[in-house]
């Protein structure tokens, strides 16, 4: 997460990959800084003095405390450079907000998103952050990395281009970057530091008393956060002196507080900080410093009315009373569009270790637990009214949504897509975070099947393959803890049509194989059936046609068993063409044939008409063209009687085809002319019809 920034309202521009540049704010101070960061874009590089162009973007680095306004000052750098980067600001936070490094296969991910590059679903970090180098390559970008642990986060996504510029704030050097000099930022200066705080109590209250002021700001070391909340305490007490909340904060010892839970030997630098936060803290109602407390379990550390609703057992309405009180406080910040309605804040990344620590001091693990199991119960529930509000008027779950109360409800389904668009992040940080904990195993699966769904829906499976295949992997992991072969089975299934879709077809062989083994363990005939197709499709894709075939076989025995006369038919007609491929054309005819069959048994005239014209494609390879033609005939009638009309015309395309190398091009002319008129002036070629029989949709699409 951010630092508190150096603005107007004390709040910070987010530093995430689809946020908004900050408009509108006046910045204070750091005017030296600016310029020296400015200069540094154009100064030589080591490869230019040694005589060669620089081969990769230039990177400057904002090194400070939590704090210190890093990442305010990296943003209005980013703003006064934008003009000169027509690709735009791309933005990507490397740390959560507990001070883990941020995955950086995710921040890949969420930066190709940015740049609207499809993203592979299961991409590893070594593909993911080549295609991001790549789709720099060609761009003049800005790209900000906030708060970086390490220099291994921030190299792999260095733009092999030196028309572009890195832009990255972390808490000191990043040793491992070449050419790098790091801007340090100590506290403002005091013109600034005053003025800053003058933007929160107005000019009256400093003139008053500027000495004060001054002190007051010497106080908090010139740290912009801790100037924020001293700010916002007295914004928000408009007959409070400076001197009042001067004296407050004097008294105030460095240790010690909050129950303890503040004190300790805390490092000099922080002093400041940590105290200002107790002056605030320590002013709030006890309901209003709980629910800060537990702020600490929003997912991502980004938080709106709703989640702050749940997790504190409170109204919706109260809950977004009290984050705009925490917002005029200096205690959170708006995150994404400020007109953006429902808002959302995101907690700075220099405050969320005293809300964990707050909340393990004041409140007791199972308190903890609830309100943690009461926010993803409200999620899961508004998940289930997304998903919803795009099924038929009438359907079951438009009643059950009607029957939701008011809050839980959205009224249309282009709002259910913003939401889901824009609350996106902590709806994936809150399951990981639900399946990590270990302890909500059931709600984490709940959570996540209704975050498949919606996404789903909203989004389509296309879209959202890359993040289903992350959430698919969790159901993964829990499916495993809890020794649930089903859903292992299922979660196995989903992975493999996803890396086989993105190519993996090696790596989805594996998985199918697993999901076999989870599927026999279930005792699950559906999934034993369902993997061992898919095992003989990997093996197709493949090459292998013996073992393909040999797999279809296994398959079509277990639904011949169950008698499921679909399945069948179309698993003959998958055996028919890997055996066509193999070269063993009779059982490739057989095969055919009783498609054929199983097809006329279910009235399926249009998958009739095409086994039909596969089993012609046989028999021509088989070198019995007189046969082919009839069957050829044939398929053309029954798409006839079936009243498909482009699959018609595409059979009349085939059949003019064959009659092509039979020597009869008068009969091939006809048959083309009859396809033509079929099709009519926009009808297409027909050519997507032709496809066999045993081709079906990936397994993910088709459940």
């Amino acid at each position: 997460m951010t630092d508190q920034a150096v603005d107007v309202g004390g709040s910070a521009a987010e530093c995430e990959p689809d946020a908004p540049e900050t408009t509108g704010r006046q910045f204070f101070g750091r005017q030296r800084e600016l310029k020296e960061l400015r200069e540094d874009v154009e100064r030589a590089g080591l490869d230019t003095l040694s005589g060669r162009k620089s081969p990769r973007a230039r990177v400057l680095l904002i090194a400070g405390r939590p704090g210190s306004g890093r990442t305010a000052l990296a943003e209005e750098l980013a703003r006064q450079l934008a003009a000169d980067y027509p690709d735009g600001v791309l933005r990507a936070s490397l740390r959560e907000p507990g001070g883990t490094p941020v995955p950086a296969e995710r921040v890949a991910r969420d930066l190709l998103d940015a740049l609207e590059v499809p993203v592979p679903p299961g991409g590893g970090e070594d593909e993911l952050a080549q295609l991001v180098r790549e789709a720099l390559a060609q761009r003049r970008a800005l790209l900000l990395l906030d708060d970086a642990v390490g220099a291994d986060q921030v190299d792999p996504l260095l733009p092999q281009n030196a028309d572009c510029l890195v832009v990255a704030t972390a808490r000191g050097p990043l040793t491992g970057v070449p050419d790098v000099r790091p801007c340090t930022l100590g506290g403002l200066d005091p013109k600034a530091a005053v003025e800053f705080l003058e933007s929160f109590t107005g000019a009256v209250r400093i003139t008053v008393d500027p000495r004060t002021a001054e002190n007051l700001v010497e106080e908090c070391a010139g740290a912009p956060a801790a100037i924020a909340l001293v700010g916002g305490w007295l914004a928000v007490r408009p007959q409070a002196a400076v001197s009042d909340v001067a004296k407050r904060l004097h008294a105030l010892p460095d240790e010690g507080g909050a129950g303890g839970a503040l004190g300790g030997q805390l490092p000099v630098a922080e002093r400041p900080l940590v105290r200002a936060f107790r002056l605030v803290y320590e002013s709030l109602p006890q309901p209003n410093a709980r629910l800060l407390r537990l702020l600490s379990l929003a997912p991502a550390g980004i938080v709106d009315a709703q989640t702050a609703s749940a997790l504190a057992g409170c109204s919706v309405s109260a809950a977004q009373n009290t984050l705009e009180d925490f917002v005029a406080y200096g205690l959170l910040r708006v995150f994404g569009d400020p007109d953006e309605r429902p808002a959302q804040y995101a907690v700075p990344g220099w405050l969320a270790p005293l809300l964990h620590r707050l909340a393990e001091a004041a409140d007791r693990p199972g308190e903890l637990q609830l309100a943690r199991a009461r926010m993803l119960e409200r999620t899961v529930r508004l998940l289930q009214s997304c998903r919803a509000v795009t099924e038929p008027d009438g359907s079951p779950a438009r009643k059950k949504l009607a029957g939701l109360p008011r809050a839980l409800r959205f009224p249309n389904e282009r709002l259910a897509a913003a939401w889901l668009d824009t609350r996106r992040p902590a709806l994936l940080a809150a399951a990981r975070l639900a399946v990590e904990d270990g302890e909500l195993d059931t709600l984490a699966r709940r959570l996540v099947a209704a975050l498949v769904r919606a996404l789903a829906a909203h989004r389509g499976t296309g879209a959202a393959a890359p993040d289903l295949y992350g959430l698919h992997q969790l159901v993964l992991d829990v499916a495993e803890r809890r020794e649930l072969h089903r859903e292992k089975a299922a979660a196995l299934l989903n992975l493999g049509d996803l890396d086989a879709e993105a190519g993996r077809t090696g790596d989805a062989l594996v998985r199918y194989r697993a999901a076999l083994d989870a599927g026999r363990a279930a005792n699950d005939p559906y999934a034993t059936g369902r993997a061992m197709e898919s095992v003989g499709g990997a093996h197709q894709e493949l090459g292998d046609w013996t073992r393909a075939a040999d797999w279809y076989g296994r398959a079509l025995a277990q639904r011949l068993a169950r008698g499921e006369r679909e399945d069948e038919a179309r698993l003959y007609g998958r055996i028919g063409a890997v055996l066509t491929y193999a070269g063993r054309y009779g059982e490739a005819l057989r095969s055919w044939r009783a498609a054929v069959a199983g097809y006329r048994r279910l009235g399926d005239l249009p998958s009739q008409a095409r086994a039909l014209s596969e089993a012609a494609r046989v028999q021509e390879y088989a070198g019995r063209p007189e046969e082919s033609l009839r069957t050829c005939r044939e398929a053309v009638e029954w798409a006839r009687q079936a009243g498909d009309l482009r699959l018609q015309a595409a059979l009349q395309l085939r059949l003019a085809d064959t009659l092509d190398r039979l020597g009869d091009p008068a009969g091939a002319r006809l048959h083309r002319g009859a396809a033509e008129t079929l099709l009519g002036p926009d009808g297409g070629s027909g050519e997507e019809e032709e496809a066999p029989a045993y081709e079906i949709r990936s397994a993910s699409a088709k459940d």
